[in-house]
């Protein structure tokens, strides 16, 4: 069915059109009402937004509810997805630069200190580290509050020769963790050192609201230099925010997986002993002290969505001192380059909504250029662009957005094209029926009432190619001639035209006035449409070219009455009996018939005897099976008859009587509905169905 203004078909070779010109789209544009075209801009407008701002979608400075949270989300998770693929493509071996030294659970158990963190451990670990060569200390651990062996731990590092740097955090960027009075405790244990290789660090980290650590920390002028900075020495960094590169290590996953770090407990260096023993460990390292212990300090990474483990902020501070040492400050996309990106996606979207090309052909483009904007980021982030805060969920809504509110324009343009050419087909109604009802204008029930209907639905094969294929007027002038040939006779058997839809030619039969033998009278015009259709190209080579009228019909409950207002007649059905007879016609395409009428009307009407059965299928969209029937007048009744008997002895579990379907199907080479009706019988087997599409 054709459903697109004249200019789309234009847009695309394959369907070796013109290219359609400006003015044509200007005219076919204009014909839009304002009102229309002021939501579809807007809608527009809309969708480059989302493609630009989805990582913080606000409105007018207010979140819509759930909207925002579910972009941000989005657009992490696919960022998380990127950022481990391309730490996974380049795995690294055990970075010998940086060493972890670490309180562990046996730590706690051997002090009896849990928190604070025992001091005497760490002052004689610090005081033999110091001997080994190091090149910068790096402790992340707050000393906010006494303890007795405080005067131990200032002495160690009053004597320090290596440069240490001692995590210090301030009430104000740290409100959760942090009072004044231990802001105030940790500034006067420095003092108290009066080391000047002794200096204070921030080892604030940022985490997201999901827990996940990705982006380096908001460097604040009111505290000191950030730890990663201040033990590499590496100023350039001080305003870095840009995403944290993790890198995977060798065999990541897998029982071989070693670690990025080395880690050795603090316990290995609290003797003399036992320190002198990993001196070469420690010898020209980076040394990190701090916490590995559950609940404290931990965060989700990329990487958690694999392992699922959680990394300690030691092991974050590791991994960025390795960044600056490797010099990986990678940039993000500039916002002006964003929006021009966004609008390029929109205009993808916009344009794509307005071709009108094969549904083969248009999948293809569309899954294509949806694959390009998933697979974009994920390339820049291989070649070393940081791609956190790149829209790439937001590309495809917006996408998606312009493509569906352009569409609805369009085809609202050819909706108002269709009503147009249905408002100069005539009468809906039957002549006698509409006499009645301008005698008793109550028997039209306008309010809606459920009724007992015989529905039917037809549609023409091959009809949207074959439109595209001959000129406008020519198509016009068949599709005008063919419709009133249908509806004349849907009035002639006293039928009820609901709508025509494109080709399609929608009626019912029970309503605004039922009579007693409506059933026989849509069996009747389903056999004169079929007769009318085989003849309507006889003298007219054009017209010879329409395919042929598929048709369905089904008996059940609709709601029947005046949808339109009460201003206007839009006098129509609707519910599942309309619905079942639209997907019988739409079957016939399988079972190679060219009508079906289901079980609900074989057992009323009187004039079964002309069907012959088709089996038990499933429709499209139906969880339960439905047994059809196909008008066989061109069969003697007898063959008909035994056809009957046969299908109910072979669905009763004689298997037997296949072979007698077979025989008779055999001797009717030109019929390929019946031999399709054997070969369902045979893949679904006594007492089962056949299930549209599969094979």
């Amino acid at each position: 069915m054709d459903k697109a203004p004249h200019w789309r078909n234009a847009a695309d070779p394959l369907t070796e059109q013109a290219k359609p010109t400006l003015a044509a789209v200007r005219e076919d544009l204009a014909r839009v009402p304002l009102a229309r075209r002021i939501v579809t801009i807007v809608f527009v407008l809309f969708a480059i937004f989302i493609a630009r701002s989805s990582w913080d979608l606000e409105i007018a400075g207010h979140d819509v509810p759930g909207v925002k949270a579910f972009m941000r989300n989005a657009e992490r998770a696919l960022y998380d997805t990127r950022s481990l693929t391309a730490s996974l493509r380049k795995p690294v071996e055990q970075d010998k630069r940086i060493i972890l030294i670490p309180f562990t659970p046996d730590t706690q158990r051997t002090t009896g200190e849990r928190s604070p963190l025992d001091r005497t451990t760490l002052a004689n670990a610090l005081t033999n580290i110091d001997k080994m060569g190091a090149r910068s200390i790096g402790i992340d651990i707050l000393i906010d509050q006494a303890q007795p062996d405080d005067p131990l731990l200032v002495k160690a590092l009053h004597d320090m020769k290596t440069p240490v740097w001692l995590g210090f955090a301030t009430n104000a960027h740290n409100s959760f963790d942090v009072d004044v009075w231990q802001q105030e405790f940790m500034a006067n244990f420095v003092k108290q050192i009066g080391n000047p290789n002794v200096r204070k660090t921030s080892i604030r980290l940022e985490a997201d609201n999901d827990n996940v650590m990705r982006n380096w920390p908001a460097q604040y002028r009111d505290l000191p230099p950030f730890m990663p900075v201040a033990m590499t020495g590496m100023t350039r960094a001080e305003n870095y925010r840009g995403s944290v590169l993790y890198r995977a290590p060798v065999g990541f996953g897998t029982q071989d997986q070693r670690e990025v770090f080395t880690s050795l407990p603090i316990d290995l260096f609290a003797t003399p002993e036992g320190a002198a023993m990993l001196g070469n460990e420690v010898k020209g390292k980076y040394v990190l002290i701090g916490g590995d212990l559950p609940d404290l300090d931990q965060f989700d990474t990329p990487a958690s969505l694999l392992s699922n483990e959680p990394t300690t902020g030691l092991k974050i501070h590791a991994t960025m001192i390795a960044q600056l040492l490797d010099g990986r400050l990678p940039g993000r996309v500039a916002g002006a380059a964003l929006w021009i990106v966004a609008f390029f996606v929109v205009l993808c979207g916009t344009f794509t909504s307005m071709i009108d090309i094969r549904p083969g052909y248009l999948t293809l483009v569309i899954m294509g250029q949806l694959a390009f904007f998933f697979t974009v980021p994920f390339l820049f982030e291989l070649q070393g662009i940081d791609t956190q805060g790149l829209p790439a969920f937001g590309w495809i809504a917006g996408w998606l957005l312009a493509y569906m509110a352009t569409e609805a324009t369009v085809k609202a343009m050819g909706s108002d094209q269709k009503r147009f050419a249905q408002s100069a087909l005539g009468k809906y109604l039957p002549k006698d029926i509409a006499a009645q009802i301008l005698k008793d204008p109550n028997k039209l029930t306008l309010r809606g009432e459920r009724l007992p209907l015989f529905t039917l639905f037809t549609d023409i094969q091959g009809f949207t190619n074959l439109s595209t294929q001959l000129p406008a007027e020519t198509m016009a002038s068949i599709l005008n001639a063919y419709l009133e040939g249908m509806s004349n006779i849907v009035l002639d058997h006293g039928g009820t035209i609901d709508k025509f839809v494109g080709d399609a030619v929608v009626a019912f039969w029970g309503a605004p006035i039922a009579r007693p033998d409506d059933g026989e009278r849509a069996v009747a015009a389903a056999l004169a449409m079929l007769d009318f259709t085989r003849n309507f190209g006889k003298d007219n080579a054009d017209r010879a070219r329409l395919g042929r009228t598929r048709i369905g019909l089904h008996h059940g409950d609709a709601i029947v009455g005046n949808f339109g207002g009460e201003g206007r007649i839009s006098y129509t059905a609707l519910g599942d009996a309309m619905n079942t007879a639209a997907r019988l016609e739409g079957a016939n395409k399988y079972l190679k018939s060219a009508a079906l009428i289901s079980e609900e009307v074989r057992k009323i009407i009187t004039t079964a005897d002309i069907l012959r059965p088709m089996g038990r299928i499933v429709l499209s969209g139906r969880p339960v099976p439905i047994t059809v029937w196909e008008p066989a007048t061109d069969m003697d009744a007898e063959v008909r008859a035994e056809l009957t008997r046969l299908w109910e002895q072979f669905d009763s579990g004689d298997k037997e009587a296949l072979h007698a379907i077979e025989a008779i199907a055999a001797s009717r080479p030109n019929d390929p509905a019946l031999s399709a009706f054997a070969y369902r019988l045979l893949q679904a087997g006594p007492g089962g169905h056949f299930v549209l599409g599969e094979k």
